[in-house]
């Protein structure tokens, strides 16, 4: 399934909520159901910078494809992070790198966090594009 097929999911996910409240309970069901990351990654080498709250992040490639696992100590992050790991774990680096994550917006997330969580969504984006374009350029460079 492509980045935009799982958002438009997500998105067909959130308009069955009536309400915030409805909402961040889905969101921190997700997070309930995120594969925790291995103990040996919950390091500051791994954590992003700029959360509010703690969270790791490990992104590694099996098979031309970027898969990332995370976890978080607060339970709304812990299910942002299953959110964009839903949405770009297992695709090309090429396609996380450059993807258009207009789910965000469509959904109302960014407008419904508090601007230190907002801050956070945006460090993680960067972090996952980030590691994309780290992926992309490594897999380019043993061509």
């Amino acid at each position: 399934m492509s980045i935009n097929e799982k958002q438009d999911g997500i998105i067909d996910d959130f308009s069955l909520f009536d309400d915030w409240m409805q909402k961040y309970d889905y969101i921190i069901d997700l997070g309930k159901k995120l594969p925790i990351i291995e103990d040996e990654y919950k390091t500051e080498e791994y954590q992003i910078k700029g959360c509010q709250s703690r969270v790791w992040l490990r992104a590694y490639e099996q098979d031309g494809k970027v898969y990332f696992k995370a976890d978080s100590d607060a339970v709304i992050t812990r299910g942002i992070i299953a959110l964009l790991i839903e949405v770009l774990s297992g695709q090309k680096a090429d396609d996380i790198a450059g993807a258009d994550l207009y789910f965000i917006d469509r959904i109302g997330l960014k407008e419904h966090l508090s601007p230190t969580r907002s801050n956070g969504l945006t460090s993680m984006v960067k972090h996952m594009k980030y590691y994309g374009l780290g992926l992309k350029k490594k897999l380019e460079n043993h061509e």
